[in-house]
Formats: C-alpha cells, structure tokens, sequence
C-alpha cells in the first residue's frame, strides 16, 4: 500500500537515538494504532512510532485505557509493524498484563515482541516496577519507562492530574526516573509534570526522557496522533498540552458529504470512473440478453 519514499531512511534503533540523546537533537514520538496511522507516521520522519494503549479509546471507542486487552493490543502493534520500515516501534503493555509479577511482565513482553513484532515495550510505574523492568531487559527486550501521571492508575490518582506540583511529588517522580534508569530503561516518558521539573528530572538522568505534557526541557516529545491532526468531532475535550495541527475530521466530514451527494445526484460515477467495452462486444452482450 502506498508507493515507497524516494530515499528511504535508515532504520531507527536504540543506538540512532542514544546518538540524538548525546548530540541534544530532539527525539520525535507518536502513537500509531493501524497501517495508515503508521504508515503517514514512518513517512513523516517519526523516530519513535508508540502503539499506545490510549488506541482504548481513540481508536476502539472504549471509556478509558483500563478495558483493552493484550490480543487487542497485539493486533494493533502487528497493523502498526507492518508499516514503519524506519521508526523504532514500541508496544504499550496494557493494564493487568505485567503488575503482577517480574515473570508475567516478561512473558507479556516476549508476545509483543514476538507476536507484535515490536522492537520495544512501554510499561507504566517508578520504583515499585524496577525489578520488573531489570527481569524484562535482562532478557533482552528494551523497555520505555512511564513516569508522572500514569494514565492506567487513573482511578487511584483521582483522576488524570498533574504530577509534581510540589516539591515532595516532584522528588518522586525524580526518584521514580532514576530508579527505572537504573533498571535499565532505554528512556523515560514524563507525563503531566510541570516544565521546571521536568527540565531538571531530564538534567538528572542520562538517558532521554520523552515528554507528554511536560514542557519542551525534556529530550523528546510524543502525541497522540488523533488529538494532533484533529480527527475527531468538534467539543471533544483535550489536554491543555495538546497542539491541534490539523482537522482531519473536517477534510473527512466534507469529503465524505461530497462523496454522498454526489451518489444521490449521480453526479458519481462519471464516465472518467468507468470501465470502457467494445461497441461490438456490448453489442453481442445486448443481443444475448435478448435471447435469453
């Protein structure tokens, strides 16, 4: 699907982006749910490509990230491999499939990227899932860290609020970086944190943060493709981070409406969209139908 970019890029890998991590050049992430999202994805230069499992709602029409499921998610991760020929790929692993113990993280992480055929995992917490993340990359799968808000303990949290608005939560959130680092995460998402702390977490560490709602200090940043492009229909409530930098749901809408008032007019199919055949064999075909 689709015809190959004239000069394809190299394929990202962990070294392409510890090697942006040491020059300072900004890391660009976005999540992807199926071919066409990664495929306009790997096109547009991404270096990281997230099958996130906010796929729950934007994709799957779910009330939150807590109901999707790990085939569910294997499924998208597979849609989204199958596109990205040069951005480095991570699958997010969904609730309910890695806090229970060191040994179901992994035996998750194997799927994803077996199965998934992602190149990495994401998984969600701070000190409390540094064994699990040490057992996941002792095996050789590398892990993406999430710390600050994270969005699968929402309930607990009260909610989707700001991390670190103080300074006991913002050593926290510190602490929890450096603790995953330690486990061996190739890099850390910071999500709602205030920009000065974050800043400061990404001074701390030596492997690169990737923000989402946590100011431009951080060493890269990542979106979730929906809300970025605007396909979706107009009230639905959005992040104070999120920048809007399309409207892909009104291309759509109009292009759709078109499209129908055009059938109802028949206005479409026009001659141009049509299949031609010999007057002498529509000829034939009008005589055999009249035998028939």
């Amino acid at each position: 699907m689709g015809t190959p970019p004239m000069n394809p890029r190299k394929k990202v890998t962990i070294g392409t982006l510890r090697s942006l991590h040491r020059r300072g050049e900004p890391i660009t992430m976005i999540t992807a749910h199926d071919f066409p999202s990664a495929h306009v994805a790997d096109a547009a230069g991404m270096d990281m490509v997230l099958v996130g499992d906010s796929l729950a709602m934007v994709a799957l029409g779910m009330e939150d990230t807590s109901e999707v499921m790990v085939e569910e998610m294997l499924l998208h991760c597979r849609s989204v491999a199958r596109a990205t020929k040069a951005a480095f790929t991570v699958g997010d692993l969904p609730m309910g499939s890695y806090e229970i113990a060191p040994q179901q993280a992994l035996e998750t992480a194997i799927r994803f990227i077996k199965e998934g055929r992602v190149q990495s995992i994401k998984l969600e917490g701070g000190k409390e899932m540094a064994p699990t993340i040490e057992r996941i990359t002792s095996a050789g799968i590398p892990v993406l860290g999430h710390v600050g808000l994270n969005p699968q303990r929402q309930n607990a949290l009260g909610g989707f609020r700001v991390q670190g608005k103080t300074s006991q939560g913002a050593v926290k959130i510190l602490e929890d970086a450096l603790a995953v680092q330690e486990a061996g995460c190739f890099a850390v998402v910071l999500e709602a944190v205030p920009a000065e702390v974050a800043a400061i977490v990404t001074q701390k560490l030596s492997i690169p943060t990737i923000g989402i709602g946590a100011g431009n200090g951080c060493s890269g940043q990542v979106l979730v493709q929906v809300d970025m492009t605007g396909n979706f229909p107009p009230g639905r409530f959005l992040p104070k981070f999120v920048k809007r930098y399309g409207d892909v749901w009104a291309e759509s809408l109009k292009a759709i409406e078109t499209y129908r008032d055009e059938v109802k007019s028949r206005e479409y199919p026009a001659p141009e969209h049509t299949y031609p055949i010999a007057p002498q064999e529509l000829e034939a075909f009008a005589d055999s139908v009249k035998n028939l």
